[in-house]
C-alpha cells in the first residue's frame, strides 16, 4: 500500500495566519494565529518550522504544498502564494491551490439538505460568496455581490442555511428568513485544507508553479489618500 502523502498547508487569505501539516486527509499538526496587523510575513516562515517539528518532520519529507487561493486580502495572498511556490521550486514538489471560500465551509458540519454559504467581507456591503451543498461542492460560482434583501433567496426556502464568515455580520442586518443561520466569527484556517488538498494530490490536480496567481476576484486599485482605502488590502 502506497504510502499517505504528506502536505504542507498555508492559509494567508485572511487575518489569520495558518499553517498545517496532514498526512493523507488527516490534519496532524497546526499553527495559526488571527492577529488583526496583517503579521504574516513575520509569522508565516516561523510557523511552517515549527508545524514541521511538531510533526517530526523535515522540509524532505514533505511531498506538495497547498495554498489557499482566495478571494482574501490581497497582501495576504501575494506573501502565501509567494512562499508556497518558492517551497516548490526548491523542494521540486507539486503546488496544490484550495478555494478559500471552500475551505471555510468545512469548519460547519452539515447535515442532509442543509448549505453553507462562505462570505468573506469585502467594502461597504459588499462580501466574496460562493453557495456550498452537503457534501461541500460548489454550487454557486464565487461572486463579488452587494448584499440586499434578495441575496441567497433561490436556496433559503425550506432547510437550514450557515452563513460563515467576516461577511455574516452584514448579512445578518439585511437577511431575515428564519432559516439562515449565522456565524461571524469563522476564519479561514489551514485545519481544513488537509482533506481537499489531499484529494487534489490523488488526483494529479497540480498547478503550474511558475504562472500560478491568486484568485484576487477583484482587481486591485491603488488609490490616492483622499479616496476611500484598496479592498481588502
Amino acid at each position: 500500500m502506497a504510502a499517505m502523502a504528506i502536505i504542507l498547508n498555508l492559509e494567508t487569505a485572511t487575518t489569520n495566519c495558518s499553517v498545517s501539516i496532514s498526512k493523507g486527509d488527516e490534519t496532524i499538526s497546526l499553527k495559526e494565529n488571527n492577529a488583526a496587523d496583517y503579521s504574516h510575513s513575520e509569522q508565516l516562515h516561523v510557523f511552517i518550522k515549527e508545524a514541521l517539528k511538531e510533526a517530526s518532520l523535515s522540509f524532505s519529507d514533505l511531498d506538495a504544498v497547498a495554498i489557499s487561493k482566495g478571494p482574501g486580502s490581497y497582501t495576504g495572498l501575494r506573501i502565501g502564494v509567494s512562499s508556497a511556490k518558492g517551497l516548490c521550486f526548491s523542494l521540486d514538489i507539486p503546488l496544490i491551490s484550495v478555494p478559500t471560500l471552500q475551505g471555510m465551509a468545512h469548519q460547519v458540519k452539515l447535515e442532509k439538505g442543509e448549505l453553507a454559504i462562505s462570505v468573506l467581507d469585502a467594502r461597504r456591503m459588499e462580501v466574496y460568496s460562493c453557495v456550498y451543498d452537503g457534501n461541500y461542492e460548489e454550487i454557486r460560482e464565487t461572486r463579488a455581490e452587494i448584499i440586499t434583501e434578495s441575496s441567497f433567496a433561490d436556496f433559503v426556502s425550506d432547510r437550514k442555511v450557515f452563513v460563515i464568515g467576516s461577511g455574516a455580520h452584514k448579512c445578518k442586518d439585511v437577511l431575515e428568513h428564519p432559516n439562515f443561520h449565522f456565524d461571524g466569527e469563522i476564519v479561514p484556517s489551514a485545519a481544513q485544507m488537509g482533506p481537499i488538498a489531499y484529494q487534489k494530490y490523488q488526483a494529479k490536480q497540480f498547478e503550474d508553479v511558475a504562472y500560478f496567481e491568486p484568485y484576487y476576484l477583484k482587481d486591485f486599485v491603488l488609490q490616492s489618500k483622499k479616496k476611500t482605502n484598496p479592498p481588502c488590502a
